[in-house]
């Protein structure tokens, strides 16, 4: 019998809807990879996260006695087999068993009424259960990183009338049938690195499709080979709709195909004006920056940040998010990046005095992290081109230097980091984001950590936003922050400049030369994906979780914001 742990017993004299647990593998040790039997008495929690336990191989019967959960993340665990019981869980709307070691589903799963996102990505997955169909909610399903050869009949179905995303790449999946045009809500579609060799015309029918992937496939039409590794969505469908060479097994071209033929060909033969309208209506649309939002039940490896209570008479706000794809290595992209964090410090975040942004290379950064206020003599810090120091030392070091400043320069003013540390006054503990190592990597809002500054070949960032003013403010800026990431990066891509490593970087950046791999060009337009990151309190509630369905709301005219 597993002992008792705490969160649990405080979740359960406190009714609390949500509970999260992460890296529990000692304590699933200690009790022969059992979670408390006491767990399955809260029948009040809506949100249950169990994640990041390699001991954790089964989930017992009893869970199906939480009758109102509406999400259950059981990610990155040990787990060979899901509970029939699953049907019991009758709210259930998100569940996310990605990164286990499931080789089956049980049929039972698709007897659950409210199922909206069904995550199993990265397990052995062979096939899926037939009857899918029957979950009518389902709108996103995620089936990546398995060993699945083929897409069960009844999940190309107008039952799903609501099933907008389809996440199937690295499979053996050899055929997509023309069925797939029953699907009318269907918007994205990523079967990248299978075994295709075709692609149905049928798929063009589809309308509200903007974004796929076949890329890793190797297509029968080379022709249509070459466009799905390199054009737009609404290229690859204009193909398929006339035609092409990529229709369906068994199809012959139609006769509305043939005459769809003999009218490109005569629009060909038309004045070049025309032509030359819908050449713009291309370029317009490629010069609209496109943002992908990957959701947390998509992301098996999502970034959490824990906030402790401590922070509240501090600095109790924050919001973070990981964005991908940063071209810095080119040319000044690097500098015009901090020069754009600077002029919103300097302007948005009014002198930091409203909020303080952050800037991570994601690749450093040693997750979960953990959102704290502690007293300035217990932690220390690796300031920006600086040695490792304690807080206290560290503001009494800059308080020394702004004075000298002063009689230098004969004013008031100062410059640098010194210029924020009224914003300090009278605090008897000082925010900080702690990495899983209890390493120090952002003190806001003086500075970040040396550990995991930008340079020229950082890709993937982790941005942070904090204040003490509002949670509405916090995100204001990240939307910012993101919009002007992404004009910078369009502006990288459109001026071919030259990579350049100097041996003298601005503040923020790390001055030793880096081997900068390879970047990707650009293919017609400039893209960012984001990673939703969720935040929570101790106890496992739920704070904000950003980029929301209601963050982001950028012009149509410039962004293309996939969801």
């Amino acid at each position: 019998m597993a002992a008792q742990w705490p969160e649990v017993e405080r979740a359960e004299k406190e009714k609390r809807r949500e509970l999260v647990l992460q890296g529990e593998d000692e304590r699933l040790r200690q009790s022969d990879g059992h979670l408390p039997a006491s767990l399955f008495s809260l029948t009040l929690l809506n949100y249950l996260e169990v994640s990041g336990c390699s001991e954790l191989r089964e989930v017992p019967p009893d869970l199906g006695r939480l009758c109102h959960l509406q999400s259950l993340i059981l990610c990155r665990n040990k787990l060979r087999s899901l509970p029939r019981i699953l049907e019991q869980l009758r709210s259930l709307k998100v569940l996310d068993v990605s990164g286990n070691e499931l080789e089956e589903l049980p049929a039972e799963l698709c007897h659950l009424p409210e199922l909206c996102t069904l995550n199993v990505s990265c397990n052995r997955l062979r096939e899926l259960p037939s009857g899918l169909e029957r979950c009518t909610k389902l709108a996103v399903l995620n089936l990546s990183r398995n060993m699945i050869s083929s897409l069960p009949a009844g999940l190309l179905s107008p039952q799903l009338s609501l099933l907008a995303s389809i996440y199937a790449a690295d499979n053996l999946i050899q055929e997509l049938g023309g069925e797939i045009s029953l699907l009318a809500a269907l918007k994205s579609l990523d079967l990248s690195n299978n075994q295709l060799s075709e692609i149905p015309y049928e798929l063009a029918d589809c309308t509200k499709l903007k974004d796929i992937n076949f890329k890793g496939n190797k297509l029968k039409d080379k022709r249509l080979e070459k466009m799905v590794n390199g054009c737009q969505t609404k290229s690859i469908l204009d193909y398929l709709r006339v035609g092409g060479r990529g229709w369906s097994k068994g199809k012959a071209k139609t006769e509305g195909a043939a005459k769809e033929d003999v009218k490109d060909k005569k629009k060909k033969k038309q004045g070049k004006q025309k032509n030359g309208d819908e050449e713009d209506e291309d370029v317009e649309d490629v010069n609209r920056m496109m943002l992908r939002i990957l959701h947390i039940s998509e992301n098996h490896t999502a970034l959490t940040v824990t906030v402790s209570a401590s922070v509240k008479d501090v600095r109790q706000y924050i919001v973070c998010c990981v964005v991908k794809g940063m071209n810095l290595n080119r040319g000044n992209a690097l500098k015009r990046f901090l020069t754009a964090q600077t002029k919103l410090h300097e302007d948005l975040c009014d002198k930091r005095t409203l909020a303080t942004i952050a800037t991570h290379d994601l690749q450093l950064v040693k997750g979960p992290l953990l959102y704290d206020a502690r007293p300035p003599k217990e932690f220390k810090i690796v300031p920006l081109n600086r040695k490792e120091i304690n807080a206290k030392d560290l503001v009494r070091q800059l308080q020394l230097e702004a004075e000298e400043q002063r009689k230098q320069k004969k004013r008031q003013n100062v410059s640098g980091l010194h210029k924020y540390l009224h914003l300090l006054d009278g605090k008897e503990n000082y925010p900080c984001l702690v990495d899983a190592e209890n390493a120090v990597i952002s003190f806001p809002p003086i500075t970040n950590s040396d550990k995991t500054k930008i340079h020229k070949s950082t890709r993937d960032l982790l941005l942070e936003v904090t204040s003490s003013s509002s949670l509405q403010t916090c995100k204001d800026i990240m939307d910012a922050l993101i919009a002007r990431m992404a004009e910078l990066n369009k502006f990288t891509l459109e001026n071919k400049e030259e990579d350049v490593t100097s041996d003298t970087e601005p503040d923020g950046v790390n001055s030793k030369p880096q081997e900068a791999g390879p970047i990707p060009e650009a293919e017609g337009r400039s893209q960012l994906v984001l990673e939703q990151v969720r935040v929570a309190d101790a106890d496992g509630n739920l704070k904000v979780i950003y980029p929301s369905k209601t963050d982001l709301n950028l012009s149509s005219s410039s962004f293309i914001i996939v969801r």
